[in-house]
């Protein structure tokens, strides 16, 4: 039986994998590609079907209130694996790189590994176990939908820490992304360690400093 909730997130794809013959399925994704400071965030997700959180969706979709709630819930009922990429890792490898390298890790850290693992997007990391892309998968699986969440919520986290440590930037409202706010605390003050420097805007800035 297929389970949807308001969003339109399934079990589909699980249900087809695990009707297959696998045990578990991971639904993969990540939170911050586009900022120019911080950390991409990745998380792997296998939901337990018998204890699944109500409205689980695409973290784009739920406020930060819910999506905190669902995060709570979500690390109570699931196996699940975090793995972040830092800023150096971003400027040496590039950001597609270091997010592939971060889902992989992601993965990794889960406490069984997986029979399939659903990415969200079109690639999809060198993994030991199959995988299967799923262009626009945080609004069609669950799974996806779940590791979105908990990669949205772990990055703001840690985009609030920073904010204290690095005050002036606005970290806890863009969350690292080129808002005119970002943009013109960066011109005001310079790019702090955690900026990406291999991105335009901030390069461009660093470039012209010299």
């Amino acid at each position: 039986m297929v389970r949807v909730d308001s969003a339109g997130c399934t079990l589909a794809l699980e249900n087809e994998a695990l009707a297959s013959g696998a045990r578990f399925v991971a639904g993969v994704d990540e939170a911050g590609r586009g900022p120019l400071a911080g950390p991409v965030v990745a998380a792997a997700v296998i939901l337990d079907h018998e204890r699944m959180p109500d409205g689980i969706a695409d973290s784009k979709v739920l406020s930060a209130g819910r999506r905190e709630a669902l995060y709570e819930a979500i690390m109570a009922t699931s196996r699940v694996g975090v793995a972040m990429a830092g800023v150096r890792r971003i400027d040496r490898d590039n950001i597609l790189n270091a997010t592939l390298w971060a889902m992989a890790k992601s993965v990794a850290r889960l406490a069984e590994p997986p029979c399939l693992c659903l990415i969200d997007g079109n690639r999809a990391p060198a993994l030991e176990v199959p995988t299967r892309t799923v262009v626009g998968g945080d609004a069609s699986s669950m799974s996806i939908a779940a590791a979105s969440i908990i990669a949205k919520v772990t990055r703001d986290r840690l985009m609030y820490r920073l904010d204290t440590e690095f005050p002036g930037y606005g970290f806890a409202r863009h969350k690292g992304y080129g808002t005119r706010e970002h943009m013109e605390a960066l011109r005001r003050l310079g790019p702090c360690p955690h900026h990406r420097a291999s991105f335009a805007p901030v390069r461009d800035l660093i470039g012209a400093a010299r």
